[in-house]
């Protein structure tokens, strides 16, 4: 089959896991052609429909599988070739957007939501619910202490792993910073998740001794199960499929919103450390089948499906 992936991209750069799951298709033999959308709100996607229509007409692909709500809308607005879109969380928790996202969802020919509590939200026709995989190559334990020297990391002292940039204001930064503040060991330091490569990411991510999620909103949170992927301590919120993604494997700790329950959670996890070493998150993951290779699997026989 020949796809066309229609995907936004931030300072040129298209989102990780898009990469990873397109990576992932071409493995398993998949024809794989971009159309990439730099302009921003509805408007900077509307101006993109004649370079789309000039990508389909050179690439002739069989199947347009858009990323997110808005890309969605701008791929519907051809009738030529059918379209399946991923819906992957900010375009439909987002009340503004998710109208465009419902719009779309009634033009193409199947839609995947990456939780079923995306889809609960916005009832779509011919849904599927589809986490995004995990790249289980890269994503794999290390040692602590040699993942440490890389970042220049004190041996001695005790890190968080903060789920993204301090400035996102959807991660809620603010809450987990208040929440370490009234932990009882001041040799705890919490960690920006920021400007780095995805080998670095895997690699922080080994060298710290938690990590931690208190967003206000997530579809399927992939930070989540790449930590889990490495066998990492996690405390996080209760947003979008946290809960499901747990299940009942230990080492994981979900919290409320309560800055004072977040930092007891905290202590568990840390205290849990102590006790023994969390084996149990890369094998939730693999009993899930959400590695990349399963969850391209599951995709194609999507794209086979709706394009008969």
């Amino acid at each position: 089959m020949k796809i066309l992936i229609v995907c936004s991209t931030t300072k040129n750069k298209i989102n990780p896991f898009v990469i990873d799951q397109i990576t992932a298709l071409n493995a398993l033999g998949e024809n794989i052609e971009y159309f990439t959308i730099a302009g921003n709100g509805v408007s900077g996607y509307l101006k993109s429909l004649p370079g789309l229509m000039k990508s389909i007409k050179k690439y002739k692909p069989d199947l347009v599988h858009a990323h997110y709500g808005l890309s969605g809308l701008l791929s519907v607005l051809q009738r030529k070739i059918p379209v399946i879109i991923t819906f992957h969380g900010s375009d439909v928790n987002n009340k503004r957007v998710r109208p465009f996202s419902w719009l779309a969802s009634r033009f193409s020919i199947g839609n995947i939501f990456v939780s079923k509590e995306m889809l609960q939200l916005m009832p779509s026709p011919n849904s599927y619910v589809i986490p995004c995989g995990v790249d289980m190559k890269l994503f794999k334990p290390i040692k602590q202490s040699e993942a440490r020297k890389e970042f220049g990391l004190n041996p001695d002292k005790k890190y968080i792993l903060f789920s993204s940039g301090f400035d996102n204001t959807v991660k809620n930064y603010p809450l987990a910073k208040s929440a370490v503040s009234l932990l009882s060991n001041n040799n705890i330091e919490l960690l920006e998740l920021k400007g780095l490569s995805r080998t670095q990411v895997s690699h922080l991510m080994n060298a710290v001794d938690m990590v931690l999620m208190t967003s206000f909103t997530e579809g399927s949170p992939q930070f989540i199960k790449e930590a889990m992927a490495c066998n990492i301590l996690i405390v996080s919120t209760n947003v979008g499929d946290v809960s499901w993604l747990f299940g009942d494997s230990e080492g994981h700790f979900i919290t409320s919103y309560e800055t004072n329950n977040i930092a007891e959670n905290i202590e568990s996890a840390l205290e849990y450390s102590k006790e023994k070493t969390n084996k149990q998150g890369r094998q939730r993951i693999i009993e899930l089948e959400l590695d990349a290779e399963s969850v391209a699997k599951r995709i194609i026989a999507i794209y086979s499906k709706v394009l008969k």
